[in-house]
């Protein structure tokens, strides 16, 4: 598996062609995909790439990459290279580019064509990234597994029996087969965490606002966040610093004046462990295998000089009953617009409320469904404040609990520290 140091090397040395590096990425995938492959037994079909970019758009990137690098090199100004230029990325498929299919795992948008790129995506195609192929994904991102794309599951590509985690499934399998060096997902409540866990990558949900999500189909509006794939921390940083940028066309995107990147790893060096960790209940539901693992890591941090240190977040037990009600009710509202009309599956009935019910039951999967009902249940008259609502303030107290366990002079802590699942994958 290549890093972007290696494969920026192998470029500005002229060892290999732009197409070459492109090539090779392709001829991975293909061999790890039944729909590229014929002759490939099911169980060791993959299943993480929906498709790739047109052939015209993938020659463009290609030969507007190799200039770009030839220019530098001979004018002799290689550090003015930017590591990213001539490198493949795959992108999850909510995540949209101009005059290509972005169907967000979704047999309603199996035929839609974006209209207009991410700001992401511009941010990639400014220092010659190759936008490669459109990632596998659990439908409209709603699942934990990458078992409810309506594609087909993707597999993990360490075990094939296992799953690779979701909802960001393809983005993770892509880079752990080693096809490319890093890869684009969005999280919401873990779709991106989960997959690197279970693919052994290295993934992290960015703060919310620190990434533009102008151009990515929305899921969880307040939640939501673009986040990288890599298999090194160093890498996973530098694509990270690509996309952060503040972004006019997000309202929610933090202005550059208030973001603070502390550089400083020497101020306290202290990581918190939440309490409720130590509870009886709380061990048992964890499987013993993570466990261990989650104590040897504990240790390593003791090793390298890091104090650490319990911390209380005494509503931290409520947090996955508030995300349950705030995720669906923002599923209900966000999912509105795919009636069939506009845009999207449409699948006719006898009247216009038959057109809408057909349309959605057939364009929209089981799980997308079932949070779309309980949205819906969540946000009716007789029941907005005595869930929504009540979500709503008890995400702000959480809020103030890890603010707390952050900033206070006296015990607060550089990072928290927890397994990212209780069970394997």
């Amino acid at each position: 598996m290549k890093t972007l140091n290696q494969i920026h090397e192998e470029l500005i040395s002229k060892k290999k062609s732009v197409k070459e590096i492109v090539d090779e990425a392709i001829s991975i995938i293909k061999n790890n995909e039944k729909k590229f492959n014929p002759e490939l037994k099911d169980e060791d079909d993959i299943n993480a790439v929906l498709g790739f970019y047109s052939d015209k758009f993938l020659e463009e990137q290609i030969v507007k990459a190799q200039k770009m690098i030839d220019d530098k090199i001979s004018e002799n100004k290689l550090e003015e290279i930017n590591i990213f230029t001539g490198v493949p990325i795959v992108l999850k498929d909510n995540i949209m580019i101009a005059g290509d299919n972005n169907t967000s795992g979704s047999k309603m948008l199996e035929n839609y064509i974006s209209t207009y790129d991410a700001s992401v995506i511009k941010k990639l195609k400014d220092v010659g990234a190759i936008l490669l192929a459109r990632a596998n994904m659990d439908e409209f991102a709603m699942g934990g597994s990458g078992e409810n794309s309506s594609f087909g599951k993707t597999k993990n590509p360490i075990e094939k029996s296992r799953v690779p985690g979701g909802s960001s499934s393809g983005s993770a399998a892509v880079v752990c087969e080693g096809a490319t060096a890093v890869s684009l997902g969005s999280d919401t409540g873990g779709s991106v965490r989960l997959p690197a866990a279970f693919c052994n990558l290295v993934g992290f949900k960015p703060s919310y606002g620190s990434v533009s999500r102008f151009g990515v189909m929305a899921m969880g509006s307040s939640l939501d966040q673009i986040s990288p794939f890599a298999n090194t921390v160093s890498d996973c940083e530098n694509l990270f610093d690509l996309i952060s940028f503040y972004d006019e066309n997000d309202s929610t995107s933090i202005p550059q004046k208030s973001r603070i990147k502390d550089t400083d790893l020497t101020l306290k060096r202290r990581i918190g462990i939440p309490k409720i960790l130590n509870d009886e209940k709380m061990i048992n539901a964890i499987d013993k295998e993570i466990l261990e693992n989650f104590e040897e890591q504990k240790s390593k941090f003791k090793s390298l000089g890091y104090e650490i240190v319990d911390v209380d977040l005494p509503n931290l037990d409520k947090a996955l009953a508030v995300y349950y009600v705030i995720t669906p009710a923002e599923v209900s509202s966000n999912m509105g617009r795919y009636d069939g009309v506009r845009y999207g599956h449409f699948s006719p009935g006898k009247n216009t409320v038959e057109n809408f019910i057909n349309s959605r039951t057939e364009g929209l999967g089981d799980e997308v469904r079932r949070r779309i009902m309980i949205g819906t249940y969540i946000l009716s008259a007789g029941y907005h404040d005595a869930y929504y609502n009540k979500a709503l303030a008890v995400r702000e107290i959480l809020k103030k609990e890890f603010e707390k366990a952050f900033d206070d002079e006296a015990c607060g802590v550089d990072a928290i520290l927890t397994p990212v699942s209780p069970i394997m994958p």
